[in-house]
């Protein structure tokens, strides 16, 4: 009995397995900001084509990755109001250097350093957590799960016949369905002709006749 050996082996070692879903999910998030001339320019934005035993095994990394970037929104919001917008190195940014409010910035942003640590930890790609924070966690803002999907393909990889899927970001390549207007099914047989009003005939004026009395 396997107790206590959760999630799947696929035949790798745990630091080459680390290294392979640090190397996914860094794919997954990349694909978000590819350049037009790149050689490996992914067809559709959000999303990458593998196993489905390793896209099950990607999904929840990347979803606690999102998870983490969403912790660190609040708390940078937080600290822009003790920020400066003077450049580094001036005196008007050496003066706030010096100043209470430079305190008061660190204790509100330390929070969302240490997330954005964490994240870099994981992922070993400043890009990767670039996109992370800034593009990927205001997405799913008023989401509390479900950041990523899993879609069996029917072909199967060439070579071994395993089974392939892809794991896509939910909400980018979305189509907007709306509702159809209900068919009207039309009858090949010729429409009834409508039956004849029958209308009364027009009664004839009585004539009026008036009585003389006699004298």
């Amino acid at each position: 009995m396997r107790h206590r050996l959760r999630g799947r082996k696929l035949g790798r070692n745990s630091s080459h397995r680390k290294a392979m879903f640090r190397n996914m999910a860094v794919s997954l998030i990349r694909t978000l900001r590819s350049d037009d001339d790149a050689p490996n320019k992914p067809a559709v934005p959000g999303r990458i084509v593998t196993t489905v035993p390793k896209a099950k095994e990607l999904r929840p990394i990347v979803e606690k990755l999102i998870t983490l970037a969403k912790k660190a929104a609040p708390h940078e919001e937080a600290a822009k109001a003790f920020e400066t917008t003077a450049a580094k190195n001036s005196a008007e940014w050496k003066s706030w250097r010096d100043s209470d409010q430079w305190r008061q910035w660190v204790e509100a942003v330390a929070p969302a350093v240490k997330c954005k640590r964490r994240a870099y930890d994981a992922l070993r790609d400043r890009e990767a957590v670039d996109i992370l924070f800034s593009e990927i966690a205001p997405m799913y803002v008023e989401r509390e799960g479900g950041y990523t999907r899993i879609v069996e393909l029917p072909q199967r990889r060439l070579g071994d016949a395993g089974k392939q899927a892809l794991v896509e970001f939910v909400g980018l390549g979305d189509r907007d369905r709306k509702r159809k207007a209900p068919m009207v099914v039309k009858s090949s047989a010729p429409a009834a002709a409508p039956a004849p009003v029958a209308v009364a005939p027009a009664e004839a004026p009585v004539a009026e006749t008036t009585e003389t009395s006699g004298e």
